[in-house]
């Protein structure tokens, strides 16, 4: 784990207005932080060579886009060892379905954020995921009903 960046304010300042919009000017993020536009620059160029900055995306809408269905999965494993993790992590890298994988501590080993187009296309996915990983102990499947809350911003 990499030790944390200093932010100062300035800095908060300028992630928080990224984070909302990161299609804003950088003469508008300066002008809002109170810098001029150079040394704002050099503080967002900082921020991304210290990996704070990992990205500059555009947020989709799942449903829009073809892919309303979105899957909790809870995996637990029989092998815990280097390098069935390593090819854990290879696979689940190389299916598009998962956005999100994260290796938890508890009664869950990993839990895996998935987004399908529907029930048929989960059940190809769990198929695949199954028939690639071989040690997998328990698979349980959650289907999110509602997306109560959702944002990708930090509390800065």
């Amino acid at each position: 784990m990499a030790a944390p960046t200093e932010l100062d304010p300035t800095d908060r300042a300028i992630l928080r207005l990224i984070q909302r919009d990161a299609t804003v000017s950088l003469a508008a993020i300066a002008s809002a932080v109170g810098l001029t536009p150079t040394p704002c620059w050099k503080r967002l160029r900082r921020m991304e060579a210290a990996g704070v900055i990992l990205g500059r995306v555009a947020l989709l809408d799942p449903a829009r886009a073809g892919l309303p269905l979105s899957v909790f999965v809870a995996i637990e494993i029989a092998d815990h060892s280097a390098a069935w993790i390593e090819g854990f992590a290879a696979t689940v890298a190389g299916m598009p379905e998962v956005l999100e994988c994260w290796r938890m501590g508890g009664d869950v080993d990993y839990l895996l954020r998935v987004a399908v187009a529907d029930m048929p296309a989960y059940d190809a996915f769990y198929r695949r995921l199954t028939a690639a990983v071989p040690g997998l102990r328990n698979v349980t499947s959650r289907f999110a009903m509602e997306r109560v809350k959702g944002t990708t911003a930090l509390p800065l």
